[in-house]
């Protein structure tokens, strides 16, 4: 057995993701659906690992124990670069899009929680399967996989949160183009790029580049964090015993999302870019690790199950885009465009539904609101909703008390 260092598993994942991020650049269907280089990376030293193994002979192990500290980092630096001001810019757009978002976090679970009854898999899994994963992304798929490989005693969670979170990344990319071609041409919607279209291309604004972050700026930035992860896990350990149990993660990130909002009013100034960076490098370390210790044949033994459960999620995903979101969203070009981004939500993460927008919109013209609406309702309003949703559901006793 080959046992690597603290040091040594860091440089390990650090190479990962440089070749992830080669591969991702290089092989264009990974970098069209957004493929993240963490699980690129990882899955490929996932492989060669299970390989060495099995026919070397050879085991590798890594130290993790940073991993924790890396996740809760990461939902740190997303609390603070909640700015809460930029709600009121999103308008009545804003407020349908978050009313047709929450109803889909509820069915999307309930579609889980009954594909898991159906294939006799723990309720949990379902949830999985559900929001946990294909809302929340890969960070929160992480930390709800811990936390009930934890307390639950599941065992392969972690390989079916990342391996449906992946998944959902390359579905969200595929089906929201489709959707959103579909309601234009059925309802006869054009963007102002389209012939025949009313209103010619609007007039593009020239935006000065921003000078980057400088190491001050990084300073601050990393000792907010650090105060999130501090203030978060005093306060979990303070409602350890409550009745409904939240996990340590959503403290973190509601410290930050006060630091953000209010250290405004006694002059503290955060630089977003700093803090995004932070937590980029935070979750890219942490999914490396996370995928670099991933057991192959456990993922080989969830495939069936979860590529059903995928399935089934996947068409009711474009069916309530295509019925309910665009409706609520006034049934016009701009809608048409949030639907696709929402099937990027719905089953990918942030970056995939603003990939969808942009393939459209370089196809058929600008959707100015669609890209107010949807960064802030990713950057972090969905994952505040689908926390609550999922405490509540977790809470039950048919689902987290199985």
């Amino acid at each position: 057995m080959i046992s690597l260092s603290p040091v040594q598993s860091l440089l390990a994942c650090c190479l990962v993701l440089v070749v992830g991020r080669v591969l991702t650049s290089q092989i264009g269907v990974l970098r069209r659906y957004s493929i993240p280089d963490p699980i690129v990376g990882g899955l490929l030293f996932a492989i060669l690992a299970y390989a060495l193994a099995n026919w070397g002979g050879v085991s590798v192990s890594l130290e993790t124990s940073i991993r924790p500290t890396l996740l809760l980092l990461f939902f740190g630096c997303i609390g603070l670069t909640a700015n809460l001001k930029l709600l009121a810019k999103g308008g009545p757009r804003l407020i349908a899009f978050l009313l047709a978002l929450v109803p889909f976090l509820i069915m999307q679970n309930a579609v889980g929680l009954g594909m898991a009854w159906l294939l006799d898999m723990h309720p949990l899994m379902g949830l999985l399967g559900g929001t946990i994963t294909l809302v929340g992304g890969h960070g929160t798929g992480a930390a709800y996989a811990t936390r009930f490989a934890d307390f639950n005693n599941i065992q392969d969670v972690m390989a079916l949160a990342m391996t449906s979170a992946t998944l959902g990344l390359v579905l969200g990319g595929v089906l929201g183009g489709p959707v959103a071609e579909w309601l234009m041409r059925r309802h006869k919607l054009r963007g102002s790029l389209d012939p025949q279209a009313s209103a010619g291309p609007a007039p593009l604004d020239v935006v000065e580049p921003a000078a980057p972050p400088t190491a001050g700026s990084f300073i601050v930035s990393m000792t907010a964090a650090f105060v999130c992860l501090v203030v978060g896990g005093y306060l979990a350990m303070l409602v350890e015993g409550a009745p409904v149990s939240l996990p340590n993660f959503l403290w973190c990130l509601a410290t930050g999302v006060l630091i953000r909002n209010g250290g405004a009013r006694l002059g503290l100034k955060l630089d977003d870019r700093a803090t995004e960076i932070i937590g980029t490098i935070s979750l890219s370390l942490f999914l490396g690790m996370t995928m670099m210790t991933l057991d192959l044949s456990s993922v080989a033994r969830l495939a069936g199950p979860l590529a059903l459960m995928l399935i089934v999620q996947t068409l009711f995903c474009a069916l309530y885009a295509a019925w309910v979101v665009f409706r609520l969203l006034k049934s016009d070009y701009e809608a048409a465009i949030m639907s696709a981004a929402f099937c990027g939500f719905g089953l990918g993460a942030t970056a995939t539904a603003i990939a969808n927008m942009q393939a459209l919109t370089r196809r058929h013209g600008p959707a100015p609101e669609a890209f107010i609406v949807v960064p802030v309702t990713g950057a972090f309003l969905v994952d505040i909703l689908n926390v609550i949703v999922l405490t509540s559901l977790i809470s039950l006793p048919f689902v987290g008390g199985m």
